[in-house]
């Protein structure tokens, strides 16, 4: 009762009122989240899901090759940047975390948890974090949650991390996240959720910074959503896959991997035309019309987009072999 008077009492601040002690008050995310590292791969993710929108802007940060962050509850966004700066610099999760909690004059408001390359983790919840709420860490993981149903979800999260270690690392995630649903959830509901991988070596440039960023900001069943979404990422990394081949030459190679995106999404017209484009430029015409066939019929524009591949050199086949493929 006392921390659900603390909360009343917060969101009534005005703006002067509430930058006083270090609160924010559009920063506020309560939720649930889990930062973990696969220690085969040395990836690392964050994983978070809120009865508020947008909460993917705000709760998950990461940083190849140094660390993710989650910062939730009443945010200080600021624990993201700074903190993946200090694990940059050398620092470890928990000293870095110790540093900006030990500065910050909201800390009581604050759930927060760091995982640095190391595997290295450290969590902290303050004492006005809304009921149920609480922090579990170990090896290369740590979940955390505020404002729950009850406090049978950060257990449920920790047990679910462990049994489903054979999974890659985003999937083993979502695993958790669907874990914290089913025991309970947040007491508010379901509304956005957001997953970010990160790999294990620093890069040279930002945008390669995650292999993975998926957000889902407002949603009936954000979860589920995101997992859907997380298997469009798998078969479009796939298709990736098959560009490089084709650029290497390596035909089969990206036939093999057009076919596994395709399996995983066989309605995808995108993905069926690029394979026949590939068969095309292979010299195997007669196997790329049918499949063409299936993808004119579904949607004409694509009759024209072929059209358009040879001047870019995208499709390489005489003119007759091309009218063949239209006709």
């Amino acid at each position: 009762m006392k921390k659900l008077l603390v909360l009343i009492s917060l969101l009534s601040l005005s703006n002067s009122q509430a930058q006083s002690i270090g609160v924010e008050k559009e920063a506020f995310a309560h939720t649930y989240s889990i930062v973990a590292r696969d220690s085969l791969t040395g990836e690392m993710a964050v994983g978070v899901q809120s009865h508020w929108f947008s909460v993917g802007s705000i709760v998950s940060w990461g940083r190849s090759g140094v660390g993710v962050v989650a910062t939730q509850s009443f945010v200080n966004p600021a624990y993201g940047p700074e903190g993946l700066d200090l694990m940059d610099s050398g620092v470890s999760a928990e000293e870095a975390l110790t540093n900006l909690v030990e500065k910050d004059n909201g800390r009581a408001f604050r759930q927060v948890a760091f995982l640095d390359a190391n595997g290295s983790v450290s969590a902290f919840t303050g004492d006005n974090c809304v009921e149920a709420a609480g922090q579990l860490t170990g090896r290369n993981f740590s979940v955390q949650a505020n404002m729950m149903l009850n406090d049978k979800v950060v257990p449920a999260m920790a047990e679910a991390f462990m049994r489903y270690s054979k999974l890659p690392l985003a999937e083993r995630v979502v695993k958790v996240m669907q874990a914290a649903q089913e025991a309970g959830g947040d007491i508010r509901g379901k509304q956005s959720a957001a997953l970010i991988v990160v790999g294990s070596e620093k890069t040279k440039n930002s945008w390669e910074d995650k292999k993975i960023d998926l957000r889902v900001d407002d949603h009936q069943n954000p979860i589920k959503e995101l997992k859907r979404l997380l298997k469009v990422a798998r078969a479009y990394e796939h298709m990736n896959k098959g560009d490089l081949a084709v650029e290497e030459g390596n035909i089969e190679k990206a036939l093999k991997e057009y076919s596994t995106a395709e399996k995983m999404f066989p309605e995808n017209l995108e993905m069926k035309f690029w394979k026949a484009i590939t068969l095309a430029n292979s010299g195997r015409i007669d196997e790329a019309k049918p499949i063409l066939n299936k993808v004119f019929k579904a949607d004409p524009n694509w009759k024209k987009m072929i059209k358009r591949l040879p001047p870019s050199g995208l499709l390489t086949i005489s003119e007759d072999e091309l009218q063949f493929l239209i006709e």
